[in-house]
């Protein structure tokens, strides 16, 4: 299947970033790259074709971006304040940058996205359902890393906090809280070779002390922290929900 892309300079981001898209119709389905994967990574790592069926029946249709904060963290750019900041403009650029983008695609103004991804992926899934929980409808965490400040390599700001779901909770509105009670959140976890299921478990104690419904899924000893898991899980939980 062949991904549809689009590329824009992202004033937010300062640099120019692709979106890629595969299907027609069908529910929106957003899902992070890895921390250095850019747009197409789910594509060259089969997870496009794993979720086939769904896009084929056009019951979804998957976008997918590059992973700027991600590969901030990954490559070390700047200082520990400056990562904070590009944590921060990531999850902009997501809400006010590439939402109208997929809503315009979708050639609807209001239609709800399901978000997803892996490792950090999965991190900038939650984030993004978080901070804009009128828009996304349901995250689903595979294999997460939701604590970051071990990648910051220094003091960390108010930007950091803002983009973190592990601590922007406590800063929310009752109304912003009250629709994000309203959403769903899978975090779902292998727990061989370079997993730690323990990420899951902190997350889902952050995000059910603030009462928004979560579930952590374990799929065993079995399965190490690599794409064969992501292949089995994504269209599996997409399965249930579309």
């Amino acid at each position: 299947m062949t991904a549809l892309v689009d590329q824009w300079y992202s004033p937010r981001l300062g640099r120019d970033i692709e979106v890629a898209r595969w299907g027609d119709v069908g529910v929106p389905v957003l899902v992070f790259p890895t921390a250095g994967g850019d747009a197409r990574e789910v594509e060259r790592f089969h997870l496009v074709d794993a979720c086939g069926p769904l896009i084929a029946e056009g019951r979804i249709k998957l976008y997918s971006c590059d992973s700027v904060n991600g590969r901030a963290l990954l490559t070390k750019e700047g200082d520990s304040l400056h990562r904070s900041w590009m944590l921060r403009q990531f999850v902009e650029f997501v809400g006010h940058e590439l939402v109208p983008a997929i809503r315009a695609d979708c050639r609807s103004d209001d239609i709800e996205i399901i978000t997803s991804g892996s490792s950090i992926g999965a991190f900038n899934a939650l984030a993004a359902l978080c901070r804009y929980p009128t828009v996304f409808r349901e995250a689903i965490c595979m294999s997460g890393t939701y604590r970051l400040e071990r990648f910051m390599d220094g003091p960390v700001d108010e930007h950091f906090a803002w983009a973190s779901p592990m601590h922007l909770l406590d800063s929310l509105d009752d109304a912003h809280l009250a629709a994000l009670r309203q959403r769903t959140v899978v975090l779902a976890s292998g727990e061989g070779a370079n997993e730690d299921i323990g990420e899951s478990w902190h997350a889902a104690h952050v995000l059910g002390a603030a009462g928004v419904p979560n579930r952590v899924d374990s799929w065993g000893p079995q399965w190490a922290h690599d794409w064969p898991l992501w292949r089995e899980m994504l269209p599996h939980y997409l399965g249930e929900v579309v």
